[in-house]
């Protein structure tokens, strides 16, 4: 029963796309000579997968995870589950609520409040660099492509990495290879929040369903008149491709002002 098990595995195209990524981590890892690999511990879905992805790839040894909660805020469920799998996984990991770190960013004359969840995610993205230098390690991103490709991140905050490990799948797609690696049930039945506000979900914020979405992202090359053309709702495609112009500066480096110069 297990040997066929494996086999309808092995047969599953997911099992490729888990070999492919497997893989190059590997060569990114080799090629840069990094020592480790961190990556921040959510306890959600994508974090989940990139941790699975890096111990396949690299061995427990070589990977460690940060639990980074604001404590109030993030569920303690969350970071149950994310102290669990680290556990589960066998990698170091440490806990470090971010809420020390926040103090000073709320004493400021200007008295943010919107820039505040900016503001955690930067502070988080700090924490794993300042492990990162401290020894040579390789900075794991865990955002996916929905998120991406409609700038759903925070520039310099959880956007800043070294590498992008499931950055080429959509929500849709994470939650089949979860689902085909038989990650924890109640990890992938959450509903996905990147908890920087009280009661807070991605689909909320985005005004669309995941869904919904990677229906329309699979024409992002090819443009809204084409996934129109190919049956997509006009008024959804409008929506979607309005939100990926608006973020597009999120996926580039700063411009540079070009100068004519003779010195």
């Amino acid at each position: 029963m297990l040997e066929e098990t494996d086999k309808n595995r092995a047969a599953n195209p997911m099992a490729d796309i888990y070999n492919q990524l497997i893989k190059s981590l590997q060569k990114f890892y080799e090629k840069n000579k990094f020592h480790k690999v961190v990556i921040g511990l959510s306890g959600g879905i994508d974090s989940t997968l990139t941790l699975k992805i890096a111990v396949e790839a690299l061995g427990p040894d070589n990977v460690t995870g940060i639990i980074m909660p604001e404590l109030g805020l993030t569920q303690n469920v969350n970071i149950d589950h994310a102290k669990k799998l680290a556990e589960y996984f066998e990698i170091d990991y440490y806990y470090i609520p971010i809420n020390p770190f926040l103090i000073d960013f709320r004493l400021l004359p200007w008295k943010p409040k919107e820039a505040e969840m900016n503001t955690k995610a930067r502070v988080r993205m700090c924490i794993l660099y300042n492990y990162a230098n401290t020894m040579n390690a390789a900075v794991l991103g865990t955002s996916n492509k929905s998120e991406i490709v409609t700038g759903y991140f925070t520039k310099y905050g959880d956007g800043g990495c070294d590498i992008e490990v499931i950055g080429d799948l959509t929500k849709t797609e994470v939650f089949k290879l979860a689902k085909f690696l038989e990650l924890p049930e109640e990890i992938i039945n959450k509903t996905p929040s990147a908890e920087l506000h009280p009661n807070q979900s991605d689909e909320q914020d985005m005004g669309i369903t995941y869904k919904e979405l990677d229906t329309v992202i699979k024409f992002e090359k090819e443009g809204i008149h084409e996934a129109i053309g190919r049956g997509i709702n006009p008024v959804l495609a409008n929506k979607v491709f309005h939100i990926i112009e608006k973020n597009e500066h999120k996926r580039k480096m700063p411009p540079i002002i070009k100068l004519n110069k003779t010195l």
